[in-house]
C-alpha cells in the first residue's frame, strides 16, 4: 500500500491518535512496517515469541501462558490470568489498550492457524468497534478491520480484493463506492455473503454503513 497505512486514514475517529500493537500468538506473526507507528506494545502469550524473534521488546506482557514455555524478560510488566477465564489473551489485550485510552488498535499474529482463535480475533475487532475503536488485524496476505455505523476511505494500493460482510446480524445503509460491484443504501445479512469477492474500480473506495457492523476484507 502507498504512503500512510489506511488505518492512519479512518474517518470517523476519536481526538485520541496514538496506536496500540498488540503481538497476538498464532503460529505466523507479521509485525508491519515501523511496528505499525505504536505508541504502545503488548504481547499476548505465544505473541510474546513473535515479539522477542523480531527484537521487540513490548510495554507489557498479557495471557495465561498455556502456549510460550519460554523464560519472560525482566523489566516488563505482566498480566498473568488463569487459562479458566472468559476473555481470549488478544481480548484481554483489546480491552487493556482501550482502558488505556487508544482507539487504534493493530494486532499481529491474530490470523492464521485455528478458526476459532480466527473468529474470536475477529470478534475483538467487532468489540472494539462498538466502543469507537478502530482496531485492524493484519498478516503478509490481507487486512481485516470492522466498522460500525460509519465510513472509510481505502487506497487500492497493493489490493487485488475487497470483501465486505455484515458482523451484525444486518447492516442497513450499506454503500460501496469505487468497486466493481456497487451497493446503494442496501442491507447485507450474516447469513449470505453478498459482498464477497470485490474489487476497486477507482484509485479509492468509499464504504460506509448507516446501522450495524460491517467486517472488511483485504486481499
Amino acid at each position: 500500500m502507498n504512503g500512510m497505512p489506511f488505518w492512519k486514514r479512518q474517518r470517523n475517529e476519536t481526538v485520541n491518535n496514538n496506536t496500540c500493537l498488540i503481538i497476538a500468538g498464532a503460529p505466523e506473526c507479521r509485525i508491519p512496517e515501523n511496528r505499525a507507528g505504536a505508541d504502545f506494545i503488548i504481547a499476548c502469550d505465544y505473541g510474546l515469541h513473535h515479539a522477542l524473534t523480531f527484537g521487540i521488546s513490548p510495554h507489557l506482557i498479557i495471557g495465561d501462558f498455556d502456549s510460550y514455555r519460554g523464560t519472560l524478560p525482566k523489566g516488563i510488566p505482566v498480566r498473568r490470568h488463569p487459562p479458566e477465564k472468559d476473555d481470549t489473551d488478544t481480548m484481554l489485550a483489546v480491552k487493556e489498550a482501550l482502558e488505556r485510552g487508544y482507539r487504534r488498535i493493530v494486532i499481529a499474529g491474530g490470523l492464521g492457524g485455528r478458526i476459532d482463535h480466527q473468529l474470536a480475533n475477529l470478534s475483538a475487532a467487532a468489540f472494539a468497534a462498538e466502543r469507537g475503536a478502530h482496531c485492524v488485524l493484519v498478516d503478509d496476505q490481507q487486512q481485516i478491520f470492522a466498522l460500525r455505523n460509519g465510513s472509510c476511505r481505502i487506497s487500492a494500493g497493493q489490493w487485488t480484493n475487497l470483501s465486505v460482510f455484515a458482523f451484525s446480524d444486518r447492516a442497513e445503509g450499506v454503500t460501496l463506492k469505487g468497486v466493481k460491484y456497487p451497493l446503494s443504501d442496501d442491507v447485507l445479512t450474516n447469513s449470505f455473503p453478498l459482498g464477497v469477492s470485490n474489487s476497486f474500480a477507482a484509485d479509492t473506495a468509499e464504504i460506509s454503513v448507516r446501522q450495524g457492523i460491517l467486517l472488511i476484507v483485504l486481499s
